[in-house]
């Protein structure tokens, strides 16, 4: 008997398989099966009907062939060119489009792959290409449509189209920003229509039917015939025990009346619950109805569900409460968690701010939550040291002063992680560069605010450092947003801006602000007008004494002034010199050694000046004169407090006299003060009766921010600072809340002088200090023509600052305050303060009204609509000069009196004036008044 090998029983025959399993055999019974074709190639035939496809699948499949699986017909997508823009250049034709790309550089590898994204948008029959960062990558012509995947070469790079965008979004910066975009459109797996019939519905729902059953049947039949033993315990579902879910308990009641709720969270991890987050009614109680909304603005912030980051920026004008709003805010994350059982969302937090303010923090947060409630540290290293806080549970929050933080950064890395940062007057931190900055950063804290009562819009520089300071990346890099939305932005405020930049820069700055507003919060004082008393500024321009104007034109005319227009470090110091001269002539003996490093031309000017001129007293200062009446007329005839502020220590010295003199008690604040007694300071004055103390002198610069002295009801501002924001802040440190009785704001300024001048470019938002400094950067330097005029001394009678406004009231009230009878009246007419002779003008251009001698019937005439244009047109004329020049919308608001109209005894001016101090002043014999603006709100 002859043997034959033998052969396994399964290399004789193959059992039939599914489809997932066709590979097995491949190499045994040769190459897999052809796959069935379920489509035509001819047009008429571009969709296989229900009917073939039932047929097709209707034969039984062979069991040595593995079965394809037959899918849906599948729907034709339309031409997405279609739905989108398809905005041309009507003069060229070109086509309009944006794109999201992908790109890379040219290169012959059989492997390629893609560099990166991109933006490429087809304007004006160019495609430009740029990356995601912004910048310009090369263009080249192109005058074709382009759908997604669409290939072509732009500035020597391959370029394939990924999705189209659409015009909005890429004016917008979208796709640079990392914005969302709109969805992309599904792709076609077919090109069935994509609304069938009926009847192709219901072939295609059997179709379906029987493919499924077919499957069923293969897979079936594919089953091995051993099975292994399973256990018929293992295949039943497990027996869940149901156990009871407990109920989430907030930790105060959300449905008491004046409960303050927070917004749950959309969605919590599996196997949590979410709770409600309650404000403690211990101190919800004391929240205004714009503080409650602030809480709940920095909860929702830090909380990340705003989906801008986890930070906020609070810039709330002084005196809204930002502190209380803090405070409320951060006791609520030390003791709730939106998530229930979890621990409470922070454990430590820090509080950063200027020195002045840490005894002013510690003190609200006594006032507010007690002294058992939470543990506030403040580092004194006499007594306690900073792992008392970072290594124990005794204290929650800590509060510390900017230039102590850059000190003792490296120890907050040694203890617990600091879980939410707070920077007050956060405007400090408007570099990227800024040691405060670079401290807070490095202590990894996610949540981060900034408080702030000044605006932060002026400067695009220094807003994108303050937005990646709260919420880093989400505009990019600085050279990204300054290509993509600073640079467009300030080109569409030029005046030879084309249209489309225009356009884009609009589109730009909308976006840039639906961005921001998404985590900036910014009310005005309105808010609390209607709580507060009334509030009365005054703006009172002093008539130089002789000794200051001899002085003042000694000085320009010394033979080295005109050496000193030439240097941008001498003008400086010349201006320093002349708003001495304004204060006290006897300050220009202290001139020299105020200035770290004096210029050499201006000693040679100070040597030059004559002796007699340099010893006058402070007899001599116009604002000293004023002064002194001022405080003896409040002294006299009020039971009021005073505050006087200024930039300078050496005029508070001049001040402290004129108080000593007057043997008027006093407290005093400046930077020589020791921090520790500051707020002891300020508490003194406000609970003390007035002969204990009756003023209190405040340095602008040392405690102006911040600090409450709602004990007086009168300030007054002695001198003018270059930034605005530190004179507002100085003159908001009586009207706040709390305040019980009317407050009366001064403000003293020297006529003709450079008091005068800086205040005129506080107004119009210009900076001469700024364009002084910044001339050896810039190249805008001043002309010696404009520094002479900057530096004169105008002697003529009126004020200048009332000749620039162009108003025609002649210093007797500006009683044309047509502007606000327009806002309160919609439907005012022509009202009282319009002449004739400026109807008779006015009508000259109406050429859209009826023409005089024509009769209309009633009925074809809209007697409101002709009443709102010719408002409309009084208002515009009135808010011109005679020049044609916009006038300074902020000093219209005020009455423009001249003193000159009281003295004189018209009683309809003297009538305007409501403050009997100040009109008592005004009267005095040799008064030093010579013209005011004053304004009262509220």
């Amino acid at each position: 008997m002859v043997l034959k090998p033998f052969k396994p029983p399964l290399l004789l025959q193959r059992p039939s398989q599914p489809a997932e399993h066709a590979n097995t055999f491949r190499d045994i019974a040769g190459p897999p099966p052809k796959k069935r074709r379920i489509s035509s190639d001819s047009d008429h035939g571009a969709t296989t009907t229900a009917a073939a496809q039932l047929a097709a699948i209707s034969k039984p499949a062979k069991p040595t062939k593995s079965f394809l699986a037959h899918r849906k017909p599948l729907g034709v997508v339309s031409n997405p060119a279609a739905a989108t823009e398809k905005s041309q250049n009507e003069s060229s034709g070109a086509i309009e489009g944006y794109y999201t790309v992908l790109w890379r550089k040219f290169t012959t590898k059989k492997n390629k792959t893609w560099d990166g994204d991109g933006v490429l948008s087809v304007i004006h029959g160019y495609a430009h290409l740029q990356d995601l960062d912004g910048r310009e990558m090369g263009k080249t012509m192109w005058k074709l449509p382009l759908l997604p995947g669409s290939t072509l070469s732009v500035g020597g790079k391959d370029v394939e189209v990924d999705s189209l965008i659409s015009k909005e979004d890429f004016l917008a910066g979208r796709p640079f920003l990392g914005g969302k975009l709109p969805e992309k459109p599904t792709a076609p797996t077919s090109f069935a229509p994509t609304n069938p019939s009926k009847k192709a519905q219901a072939a295609a729902d059997k179709l379906a039917e029987q493919q499924e059953v077919v499957e069923i049947s293969a897979a079936a039949a594919s089953k091995p015939a051993k099975i292994k033993f399973r256990n018929p315990l293992l295949g039943r579902p497990p027996i869940e025990i149901k156990q009871e879910e407990k109920v989430p308990v907030p930790r105060h009641d959300p449905t008491s009346p004046g409960a303050l709720v927070m917004k749950r969270p959309k969605s919590v991890r599996k196997g949590k619950q979410a709770v409600d987050v309650v404000v403690d009614p211990f101190i919800s109680r004391h929240l205004r109805e714009h503080q409650r909304q602030g809480v709940e603005f920095l909860y929702e912030c830090v909380m990340g569900m705003r989906e801008s980051g986890e930070g906020a920026i609070l810039a709330d004008e002084m005196g809204l409460g930002k502190t209380l709003q803090t405070i409320a805010l951060l006791w609520t994350l030390l003791k709730q968690n939106p998530v229930y059982e979890d621990p409470p969302v922070i454990k430590k937090a820090l509080i950063v701010c200027p020195v002045t303010l840490i005894n002013n923090w510690r003190k609200e947060f006594r006032k507010w939550l007690g002294g058992d409630r939470i543990g506030v540290f403040v580092l004194d290293e006499k007594f306690n040291k900073l792992t008392d806080f970072t290594k124990g549970k005794q204290y929650n929050v800590m509060i510390i002063g900017y230039e102590k933080l850059r000190l003792v950064q490296e120890e907050f890395k040694k203890g617990s992680p600091i879980d939410i940062v707070i920077a007050d007057e956060g405007h400090r931190l408007k570099t990227a560069q800024n040691k405060a900055a670079l401290a807070i950063k490095s202590l990894n804290t996610e949540k981060r605010v900034i408080l702030s009562g000044t605006p932060m819009q002026n400067d695009l520089g220094e807003f994108f450092t303050m937005v990646d300071f709260v919420n880093p990346g989400l505009l990019g890099k600085y050279n990204l947003f300054k290509r993509e939305f600073e640079n467009p932005i300030l080109k569409a405020r030029q005046a030879t801006a084309s249209e489309g930049e225009i356009e884009k820069g609009e589109a730009r700055g909308e976006e840039l602000q639906r961005l921001t507003d998404q985590f900036i919060l910014r009310r005005t004082a309105e808010v609390i007008a209607k709580l507060l008393p009334p509030k009365t500024e005054t703006v009172i321009f002093c008539q130089p004494t002789n000794a200051q104007a001899a002085l003042y034109r000694a000085v320009l005319e010394s033979p080295t002034y005109s050496t000193i227009l030439g240097s941008s470090e001498a003008s400086l110091q010349l201006i320093n010199i002349l708003k001495k001269i304004c204060n006290s002539p006897s300050l220009l003996t202290k001139a020299v050694s105020d200035d770290a490093k004096p210029n050499a031309n201006i000693t040679a000017l100070l040597a030059s000046m004559s002796p007699a001129l340099l010893k006058a007293g402070p007899a001599a200062s116009a604002k000293l004169q004023m002064l002194d009446t001022l405080l003896h007329q409040l002294h006299t005839n009020t039971k009021e407090k005073i505050v006087l502020v200024s930039n300078y220590t050496s005029t508070l010295d001049i001040l402290g006299n004129l108080l000593g003199a007057l043997d008027y008690p006093f407290l005093r604040l400046d930077g020589t003060t020791p921090p520790a007694k500051r707020q002891t300071l300020v508490d003194r004055f406000n609970n003390t009766p007035r002969s204990t103390c009756f003023a209190f002198l405040l340095s602008a610069k040392a405690g102006g921010a911040g600090i409450n002295l709602i004990g007086a009801s009168r300030l007054v501002l002695y001198d003018t600072d270059w930034n605005p924001a530190t004179d507002l802040q100085a003159m908001a440190r009586i009207h706040r809340d709390g305040q019980k009785l009317p407050c009366f704001i001064y403000r003293l300024l020297v006529k003709g002088a450079m008091d005068e001048k800086i205040f005129q470019r506080q107004v119009t938002k210009t900076g001469l200090a700024d364009a002084v400094i910044d001339s050896k950067k810039t190249g805008n330097s001043f002309s010696p023509e404009e520094l002479r005029d900057l530096f004169s001394l105008d002697e003529k009678e009126g004020c200048k600052t009332h000749e620039l406004l162009g108003c025609e009231c002649g210093g007797k009230g500006n009683v044309s305050a047509l502007e606000a009878v327009v806002e309160k009246n919609t439907d005012a007419g022509p009202t009282w303060g319009t002449s004739m002779d400026d109807m008779a003008a006015d009508e000259e251009d109406d050429d859209d009204l009826p023409t005089v001698g024509v009769l209309m019937s009633a009925s074809r005439v809209n007697m409101e609509e002709q009443e709102r244009k010719i408002t409309e047109r009084l208002l515009k004329k009135r808010n011109k000069t005679k020049d044609g020049k916009e006038k300074i919308q902020a000093l219209m608001k005020f009455l423009h009196i001249d003193a000159e109209c009281v003295r004189a005894r018209e009683d309809d001016v003297e009538s305007l004036i409501e403050d009997q101090i100040l009109l008592n002043c005004l009267k005095e014999e040799g008064s030093r008044i010579a013209y005011l603006f004053t304004k009262t709100t509220g």
